[in-house]
C-alpha cells in the first residue's frame, strides 16, 4: 500500500487521536500491565526480520577479520599485485582504521536522519554504502582510492550498527527480543571468523586482498534486497501517527500489516488490537510530544543515556581491544605455533567467542540481563588481574596467561559483548531512540578508537602488567555501575521498559 508519511493529518485524524488520548486518561493504570499477556508470534515469521538487519553486523565483523589478513597480503612485494605495496606503518594504520573513522561519521549522520527516514530505510542506505565501499576497495587502482573505499564502508558500519539493534528490538516479540538482539552480536563474531577464514585461504594468492573484500559484495546486495522487502518498524510508524507526522489511517493500517508480516498468521486476528494498545501505551508514557534535542539530557532520557552510554563505554575501556591484541603472543609463549600462525590463533579465539555468545543468546531471556552482566564482568575482573600478575610476577608460567585470556574472552562474550548492544536498543524512549542510540554508538566507536590509539604509548609508559591491572580496576567500577544503575528489562515490552525502568 502506498502512502505519503509526510502528509499532514486532517482534522478528523486529530479528533481520533484526541479521542484516544481521552480514553487513555480515563484508564491509565491498566495500560502498563503488571502481568501482560504474552504476544502471539511465529518463530518462522521472526527469522527474516532478524536475519536481514543482522547481516549488517555480519558485514561489520567480516570487515574486521578480513582486514587483519588483507594488510598482510597488500604489503607483499610478490602477492599484492600493486606497485604501491611498500606501505609505512601510518599507511597500514589508515587501512585498518579507515572503517572506524567512517563508522564515527556514520554515527553522527544517524543522529540527524534516523527518526526521519526510519530504521528500515537507514538499513537500506547502510547496505548501499557497504556495497559501494566493498566495490571501491576491491577495484581500487591506488592507495588513496583504497582509503576512500574503507571510509565509505565504515559509514555503512556506523549506520548499520545504529539501526540494526533498533529494528530488531522494535519488531521482535518481547519473549525473544533479548535472544534476537544478542544473536546480532553472534553474527558479528561469525563475520569475524568468516573474515579470518577467507583471509587465510586467499592471503597467499596473487591480489588475495581484493578477493577478501569482494566477498562482502554479495552479502551487501542480499542485505539491501532483504531490507527493501521487509516492512517498516510498526513502532516507528505509530510514533509518527501520535506525533501528527503522517496520515493517521494510512499509517495505522501500515502498522497493522507490518505486525501481521512480522508475527505471522497467528497474529492476524489480534494485530489491530495490538496497534491500538501500543498507541495507547506510547501516549501514556509521553511519546505524543515532539522530541527536542535538549530532552536527551533531561529526565528519563538522561537516565537512558547514562545507562546505554555507560554500558558501551565500559564495553570498550575494560580492555577488550588490548587483550585481543596480546592474544597471539600469549598463546605463542604457551607453546602454540609461531609467527605465521596469527590467523589460526584469531580463528581459535573467534570460535570461543562464537560458543560463548551462543550460550548468552540461549539463556539471556531466561536469566535476564543483570545476572549475565554481573557474573560475566566479575569473571573479567579476575582474568585481568591474572593477566597483570602474569606480566609482573608469573612470566615463567604462561599457563596463567592462557587461562586468563580464555576466561576474559568467554566472560566478555557472556556480558558486555551481546548485552551492551541489547540494552541500548531497549532502554531509550521511542521518540528519542534514534538520536539516543546514535550517541551511544558514537561513544562506542569513539572509545574504541581512544583505547586503540592510547594503548601503545600507555604500554610503553607503564608496562603491560600495570595496564592490565588498570583495566581490572575499571572493570570493578563497571560492576558498581551495573549493580546500582542498570535495570533488568527481561520480559518487558519496550513501552513497559520506558514506564518502569526510567
Amino acid at each position: 500500500m502506498a502512502f505519503d508519511p509526510e502528509q499532514q493529518p486532517t482534522s478528523s485524524d486529530f479528533a481520533e487521536i484526541g479521542k484516544s488520548s481521552d480514553e487513555i486518561s480515563a484508564e491509565r493504570e491498566p495500560l502498563i500491565k503488571e502481568n501482560h499477556i504474552p504476544e502471539n508470534y511465529s518463530v518462522l515469521a521472526a527469522i527474516l526480520p532478524f536475519l536481514f538487519p543482522a547481516l549488517g553486523g555480519l558485514l561489520y565483523g567480516y570487515e574486521i577479520g578480513a582486514t587483519s589478513c588483507a594488510t598482510i597480503s597488500i604489503q607483499s612485494p610478490s602477492l599484492s599485485g600493486v606497485s604501491w605495496y611498500n606501505l609505512s606503518s601510518l599507511d597500514v594504520g589508515l587501512v585498518t582504521s579507515g572503517s572506524l573513522y567512517g563508522a564515527l561519521f556514520g554515527s553522527i549522520v544517524a543522529f540527524s536522519i534516523a527518526d526521519v527516514i526510519g530504521r528500515r530505510k537507514e538499513l537500506i542506505l547502510a547496505a548501499f554504502l557497504y556495497l559501494v565501499g566493498a566495490l571501491v576497495t576491491t577495484l581500487t587502482p591506488s592507495y588513496f582510492v583504497l582509503i576512500i573505499g574503507r571510509v565509505t564502508y565504515g559509514v555503512g558500519v556506523g549506520l548499520a550498527m545504529h539501526a540494526a539493534p533498533m529494528y530488531i528490538a522494535e519488531t521482535a516479540p518481547c519473549q525473544i527480543r533479548g535472544q534476537l538482539v544478542s544473536l546480532k552480536e553472534f553474527f558479528i563474531v561469525l563475520g569475524m571468523v568468516g573474515g579470518y577464514g577467507i583471509g587465510s585461504l586467499t592471503v597467499n594468492i596473487l591480489s588475495g586482498w581484493r578477493y577478501m573484500y569482494a566477498t562482502s559484495v554479495l552479502l551487501a546486495v542480499v542485505m539491501g534486497i532483504g531490507m527493501w522487502w521487509l516492512p517498516a518498524s510498526p513502532r516507528w510508524l505509530l510514533l509518527r501517527v501520535i506525533q501528527g507526522k503522517g496520515n493517521v489511517e494510512n499509517q495505522k493500517e501500515a502498522a497493522v500489516k507490518s505486525l501481521c508480516r512480522l508475527r505471522g498468521p497467528a497474529f492476524v486476528d489480534s494485530a489491530a488490537e495490538q496497534v491500538n494498545e501500543i498507541l495507547a501505551e506510547l501516549s501514556f508514557v509521553g511519546e505524543d510530544k515532539e522530541a527536542k534535542f535538549g530532552e536527551l539530557f533531561q529526565g528519563k532520557c538522561l537516565k537512558a543515556l547514562i545507562i546505554g552510554g555507560g554500558l558501551v563505554l565500559f564495553q570498550q575501556i575494560t580492555g577488550q581491544p588490548s587483550v585481543l591484541y596480546y592474544a597471539p603472543s600469549i598463546l605463542q609463549t604457551a607453546g602454540f605455533s609461531a609467527a605465521g600462525d596469527a590467523t589460526r590463533v584469531s580463528i581459535l579465539l573467534g570460535v570461543l567467542k562464537l560458543i560463548m555468545t551462543g550460550a548468552a543468546v540461549v539463556v539471556i531471556d531466561r536469566l535476564g540481563r543483570r545476572p549475565l552482566l554481573l557474573g560475566g564482568v566479575s569473571g573479567m575482573v579476575v582474568s585481568l588481574f591474572l593477566l597483570g600478575s602474569y606480566y609482573i610476577f608469573f612470566s615463567t608460567a604462561p599457563v596463567v596467561a592462557v587461562v586468563a585470556l580464555l576466561l576474559y574472552v568467554g566472560c566478555y562474550q557472556l556480558s558486555f559483548g551481546p548485552i551492551g548492544w541489547l540494552m541500548i536498543s531497549e532502554i531509550f524512549p521511542l521518540k528519542l531512540r534514534g538520536r539516543g542510540l546514535s550517541i551511544a554508538v558514537l561513544v562506542n566507536f569513539g572509545a574504541n578508537a581512544l583505547v586503540t590509539f592510547a594503548f601503545s604509548p600507555l604500554k610503553e609508559l607503564f608496562g603491560a602488567g600495570i595496564l592490565f591491572f588498570g583495566f581490572g580496576v575499571i572493570c570493578v567500577l563497571s560492576l558498581l555501575f551495573i549493580f546500582f544503575i542498570v535495570p533488568e528489562t527481561k520480559g518487558l515490552t519496550l513501552e513497559e521498559i520506558e514506564a518502569k525502568c526510567l
